[in-house]
């Protein structure tokens, strides 16, 4: 009689106490995944990430569609501080460089919001650049001036550089990843030209300003399809040439690409015609409110030197012929191939009925990052390259694929959970 008696009030005990409901259990599994995807993609060691990876895929209820739904939306922003920000700093290689940022005092974290990076130029800092663009921006904007000793953006560093700003100010700021947009001024505006033209998916539309390019360089305008550019070059300007620009706008021309190019007439007291008036300001700020990315655009052009074969959006060379490297410096002229413009280039085009067409030249192999806004993934897929069959069939979803290529990436908008390997079945011409 005593057990029985301890029993019943042990059940009494435990009925009282208040358990989760299945919403509540739901909810908390939900919250864990959250929390262990963006641990992953935010791991800065690679043995922490793989941890994190096989725990992931161990979890019941991550799927390939939670996950992306997930990275997406799920990320949360903590407050952060506003207003002008002179004397932040970006470490990268061990080394540390001054950023500039301004950061609107009306910031709210859940609220996204344009990112627009500049590049000042000689003689010049981050600094005296975010002062130049104070009045510039509305609200809607977040601006960051990252400081390159003697503004030379030309160099890998730098391009890293401009990079690693980039992904700093995403991971503190609500940043939108279809406005993100690189501009810059004379060195700056050259920078702005390479470092936008080899990583044209990130960004939204360049904007350089009394700059130009190399004829070696001219090919590289190719990988801009997608990418809306806005030019300014002075008529007048005695330190980068204005034939500079027309140039470009020649070679755009001839590509078939829109673009916006504004000369001026006007001089600076100090600077001559190698300056960028603020009269033309209120035209660029409508330009940049104008502009949105094109997360995943159906035909993309990449052309590659040997140093630059990162992913381009939903294409990526993995092999090629032999062809021109750059070297720590993005405009060296010494390799005989950079010289004849030896490069790689791929276009690739999605067409209706699952299909891909691919043009190569100087390419033995690349990669196909694909998911179901670009192609229907429960039909068999076909994949021409040169006009020749090189993939005809079903393609596999993964979620480890969709993991590896969002830390890889850290662009939200272009999560890939299939990755084809192509090996070109015919010599390129």
């Amino acid at each position: 009689m005593i057990v029985f008696v301890r029993s019943l009030f042990l059940l009494i005990v435990l009925a009282s106490v208040p358990t989760p409901s299945l919403a509540e259990e739901a909810g908390s599994a939900v919250a864990g995944l959250a929390s262990r995807v963006f641990q992953y993609l935010d791991a800065s060691e690679s043995d922490a990430a793989e941890r994190l990876l096989q725990d992931i895929l161990s979890n019941e209820g991550a799927s390939i569609d939670a996950v992306s739904r997930l990275i997406r939306t799920g990320r949360i922003y903590q407050r952060q501080p506003v207003g002008g920000l002179p004397h932040e700093q970006i470490v990268l290689r061990g080394q540390t460089y001054p950023l500039s940022l301004l950061i609107p005092p009306t910031y709210q974290a859940s609220k996204s919001y344009a990112l627009v990076l500049c590049l000042h130029g000689f003689g010049f800092t981050g600094e005296e650049y975010v002062e130049r663009w104070r009045a510039r921006l509305g609200e809607d904007y977040l601006l960051a001036c990252p400081t390159y000793p003697s503004g030379a953006w030309v160099t890998r560093r730098a391009e890293e550089l401009v990079l690693a700003t980039v992904r700093e100010i995403q991971a503190r700021y609500h940043v939108d990843p279809s406005r993100i947009f690189l501009t810059g001024m004379s060195n700056g505006g050259i920078g702005a030209w390479l470092i936008g033209m080899h990583h044209a998916p990130l960004f939204a539309g360049i904007a350089p300003m009394a700059s130009g390019l190399d004829h070696v360089l001219m090919p590289f305008l190719a990988n801009l399809r997608q990418t809306p550019i806005y030019m300014i070059h002075g008529m007048k300007d005695q330190v980068m040439p204005v034939d500079l620009s027309r140039s470009i706008a020649r070679e755009l021309d001839g590509l078939g690409y829109a673009y916006v190019y504004r000369e001026h007439e006007r001089e600076h007291p100090v600077a001559g015609g190698h300056y960028f008036p603020k009269e033309e300001v209120p035209d660029l700020v409508a330009w940049f409110d104008s502009q949105h990315r094109e997360p995943l655009p159906t035909r993309l052009t990449v052309v590659r030197d040997g140093s630059h074969f990162q992913p381009f959006n939903w294409v990526r060379l993995d092999s090629t012929d032999p062809i021109a490297a750059f070297s720590d410096d993005l405009v060296d002229k010494r390799d005989e191939r950079i010289k004849r413009r030896v490069y790689a280039k791929l276009d690739a085009s999605i067409r209706e009925g699952n299909r891909i067409e691919v043009q190569t030249h100087h390419v033995r192999r690349y990669s196909l990052f694909l998911n179901g806004s670009l192609i229907d993934p429960a039909k068999p897929l076909t994949v021409i390259t040169n006009g020749e069959v090189a993939f005809a069939g079903t393609v596999t979803p993964s979620l480890e694929t969709l993991l590896r290529q969002a830390r890889l990436r850290q662009d939200p908008q272009r999560l890939f959970p299939i990755h084809l390997s192509i090996t070109v079945p015919t010599a390129d011409p």
